[in-house]
């Protein structure tokens, strides 16, 4: 037996508030705020044409093709076109504003932070138990089997057992501190003995090491890092007077 159910503004509040999410949506609603605050104090200008390529990029990573996959889009989200322009232009003048703040301070991050940087890339097997893990590690080294062979058979994750293993390129940043050790004094291609973290044992194929290069990826990345950082630190140094007191009691 199917039901007719109502749901209003007022249950969406409370939702909100038994999901324990206002805080987080304080801070959200809190850096909104400082971001529009700024880009005006610095006078960041928007173009027409600036907003359209947002919105054209906005639309292709949420798949949205058509008009009618727009608005089934929106009708899902509950937000009218006024809040899709809106979110368009957020993320246009987040972006404007860490060019703003930040492009002349990418060099020397990056110079100061260059470690962070290196790359590695690597394949994994994560094992539970350390003696199976030398057995493969000798076993792999005598040419009795293949790392191949071992990812095939010993990593649970289905994705990353078709990949054998396969982790792409990874930074020293990223890595657990025993791990990263290991890897960044390997002579590549190298096979590196089991290393064992609070994660398990860690069977690891080392590629290639890959010096850092500042390549326009990179001075993104940084600039993003770095923008973020900065809105962090705005956020828990603002004033903020909450004026919903009354209509979060009587939700």
């Amino acid at each position: 037996m199917s039901h007719s159910i109502t749901i209003t503004n007022a249950d969406i509040l409370e939702q909100v508030k038994l999901s324990g999410k206002i805080p987080e949506i304080i801070e959200q609603i809190i850096q909104r705020k400082i971001i529009k605050n700024t880009v005006a104090e610095a006078g960041i200008k928007i173009e027409t044409e600036e907003l359209q390529k947002t919105a054209d990029q906005m639309r292709l990573v949420n798949k949205l093709i058509s008009a009618e996959d727009t608005w089934i889009w929106l009708n899902k989200h509950g937000l009218s076109l006024d809040d899709f322009e809106d979110i368009v232009y957020t993320n246009l003048i987040s972006a404007k504003l860490a060019t703003h703040l930040f492009a002349d301070k990418v060099e020397a991050y990056f110079y100061e932070h260059q470690l962070d940087y290196l790359g590695v890339v690597m394949y994994e097997a994560m094992l539970d138990d350390e003696d199976l893990a030398w057995e493969l590690f000798y076993a792999i080294k005598e040419g009795e089997t293949s790392f191949h062979d071992v990812a095939r058979i010993h990593i649970q994750d289905i994705e990353l057992r078709r990949k054998s293993g396969y982790l792409g390129i990874v930074y020293r940043r990223d890595l657990q501190p025993e791990i990263s050790a290991a890897v960044f004094a390997a002579k590549p291609p190298q096979l590196l003995q089991p290393i064992v973290t609070s994660k398990g044992v860690h069977l690891i194929f080392v590629e290639e090491i890959i010096q850092p290069q500042l390549n326009e990826r990179l001075c993104l990345e940084i600039a993003t890092h770095l923008y973020y950082e900065w809105l962090k630190m705005q956020s828990q140094e603002a004033e903020v007077k909450l004026q919903i007191d009354e209509i979060v009691s009587n939700s």
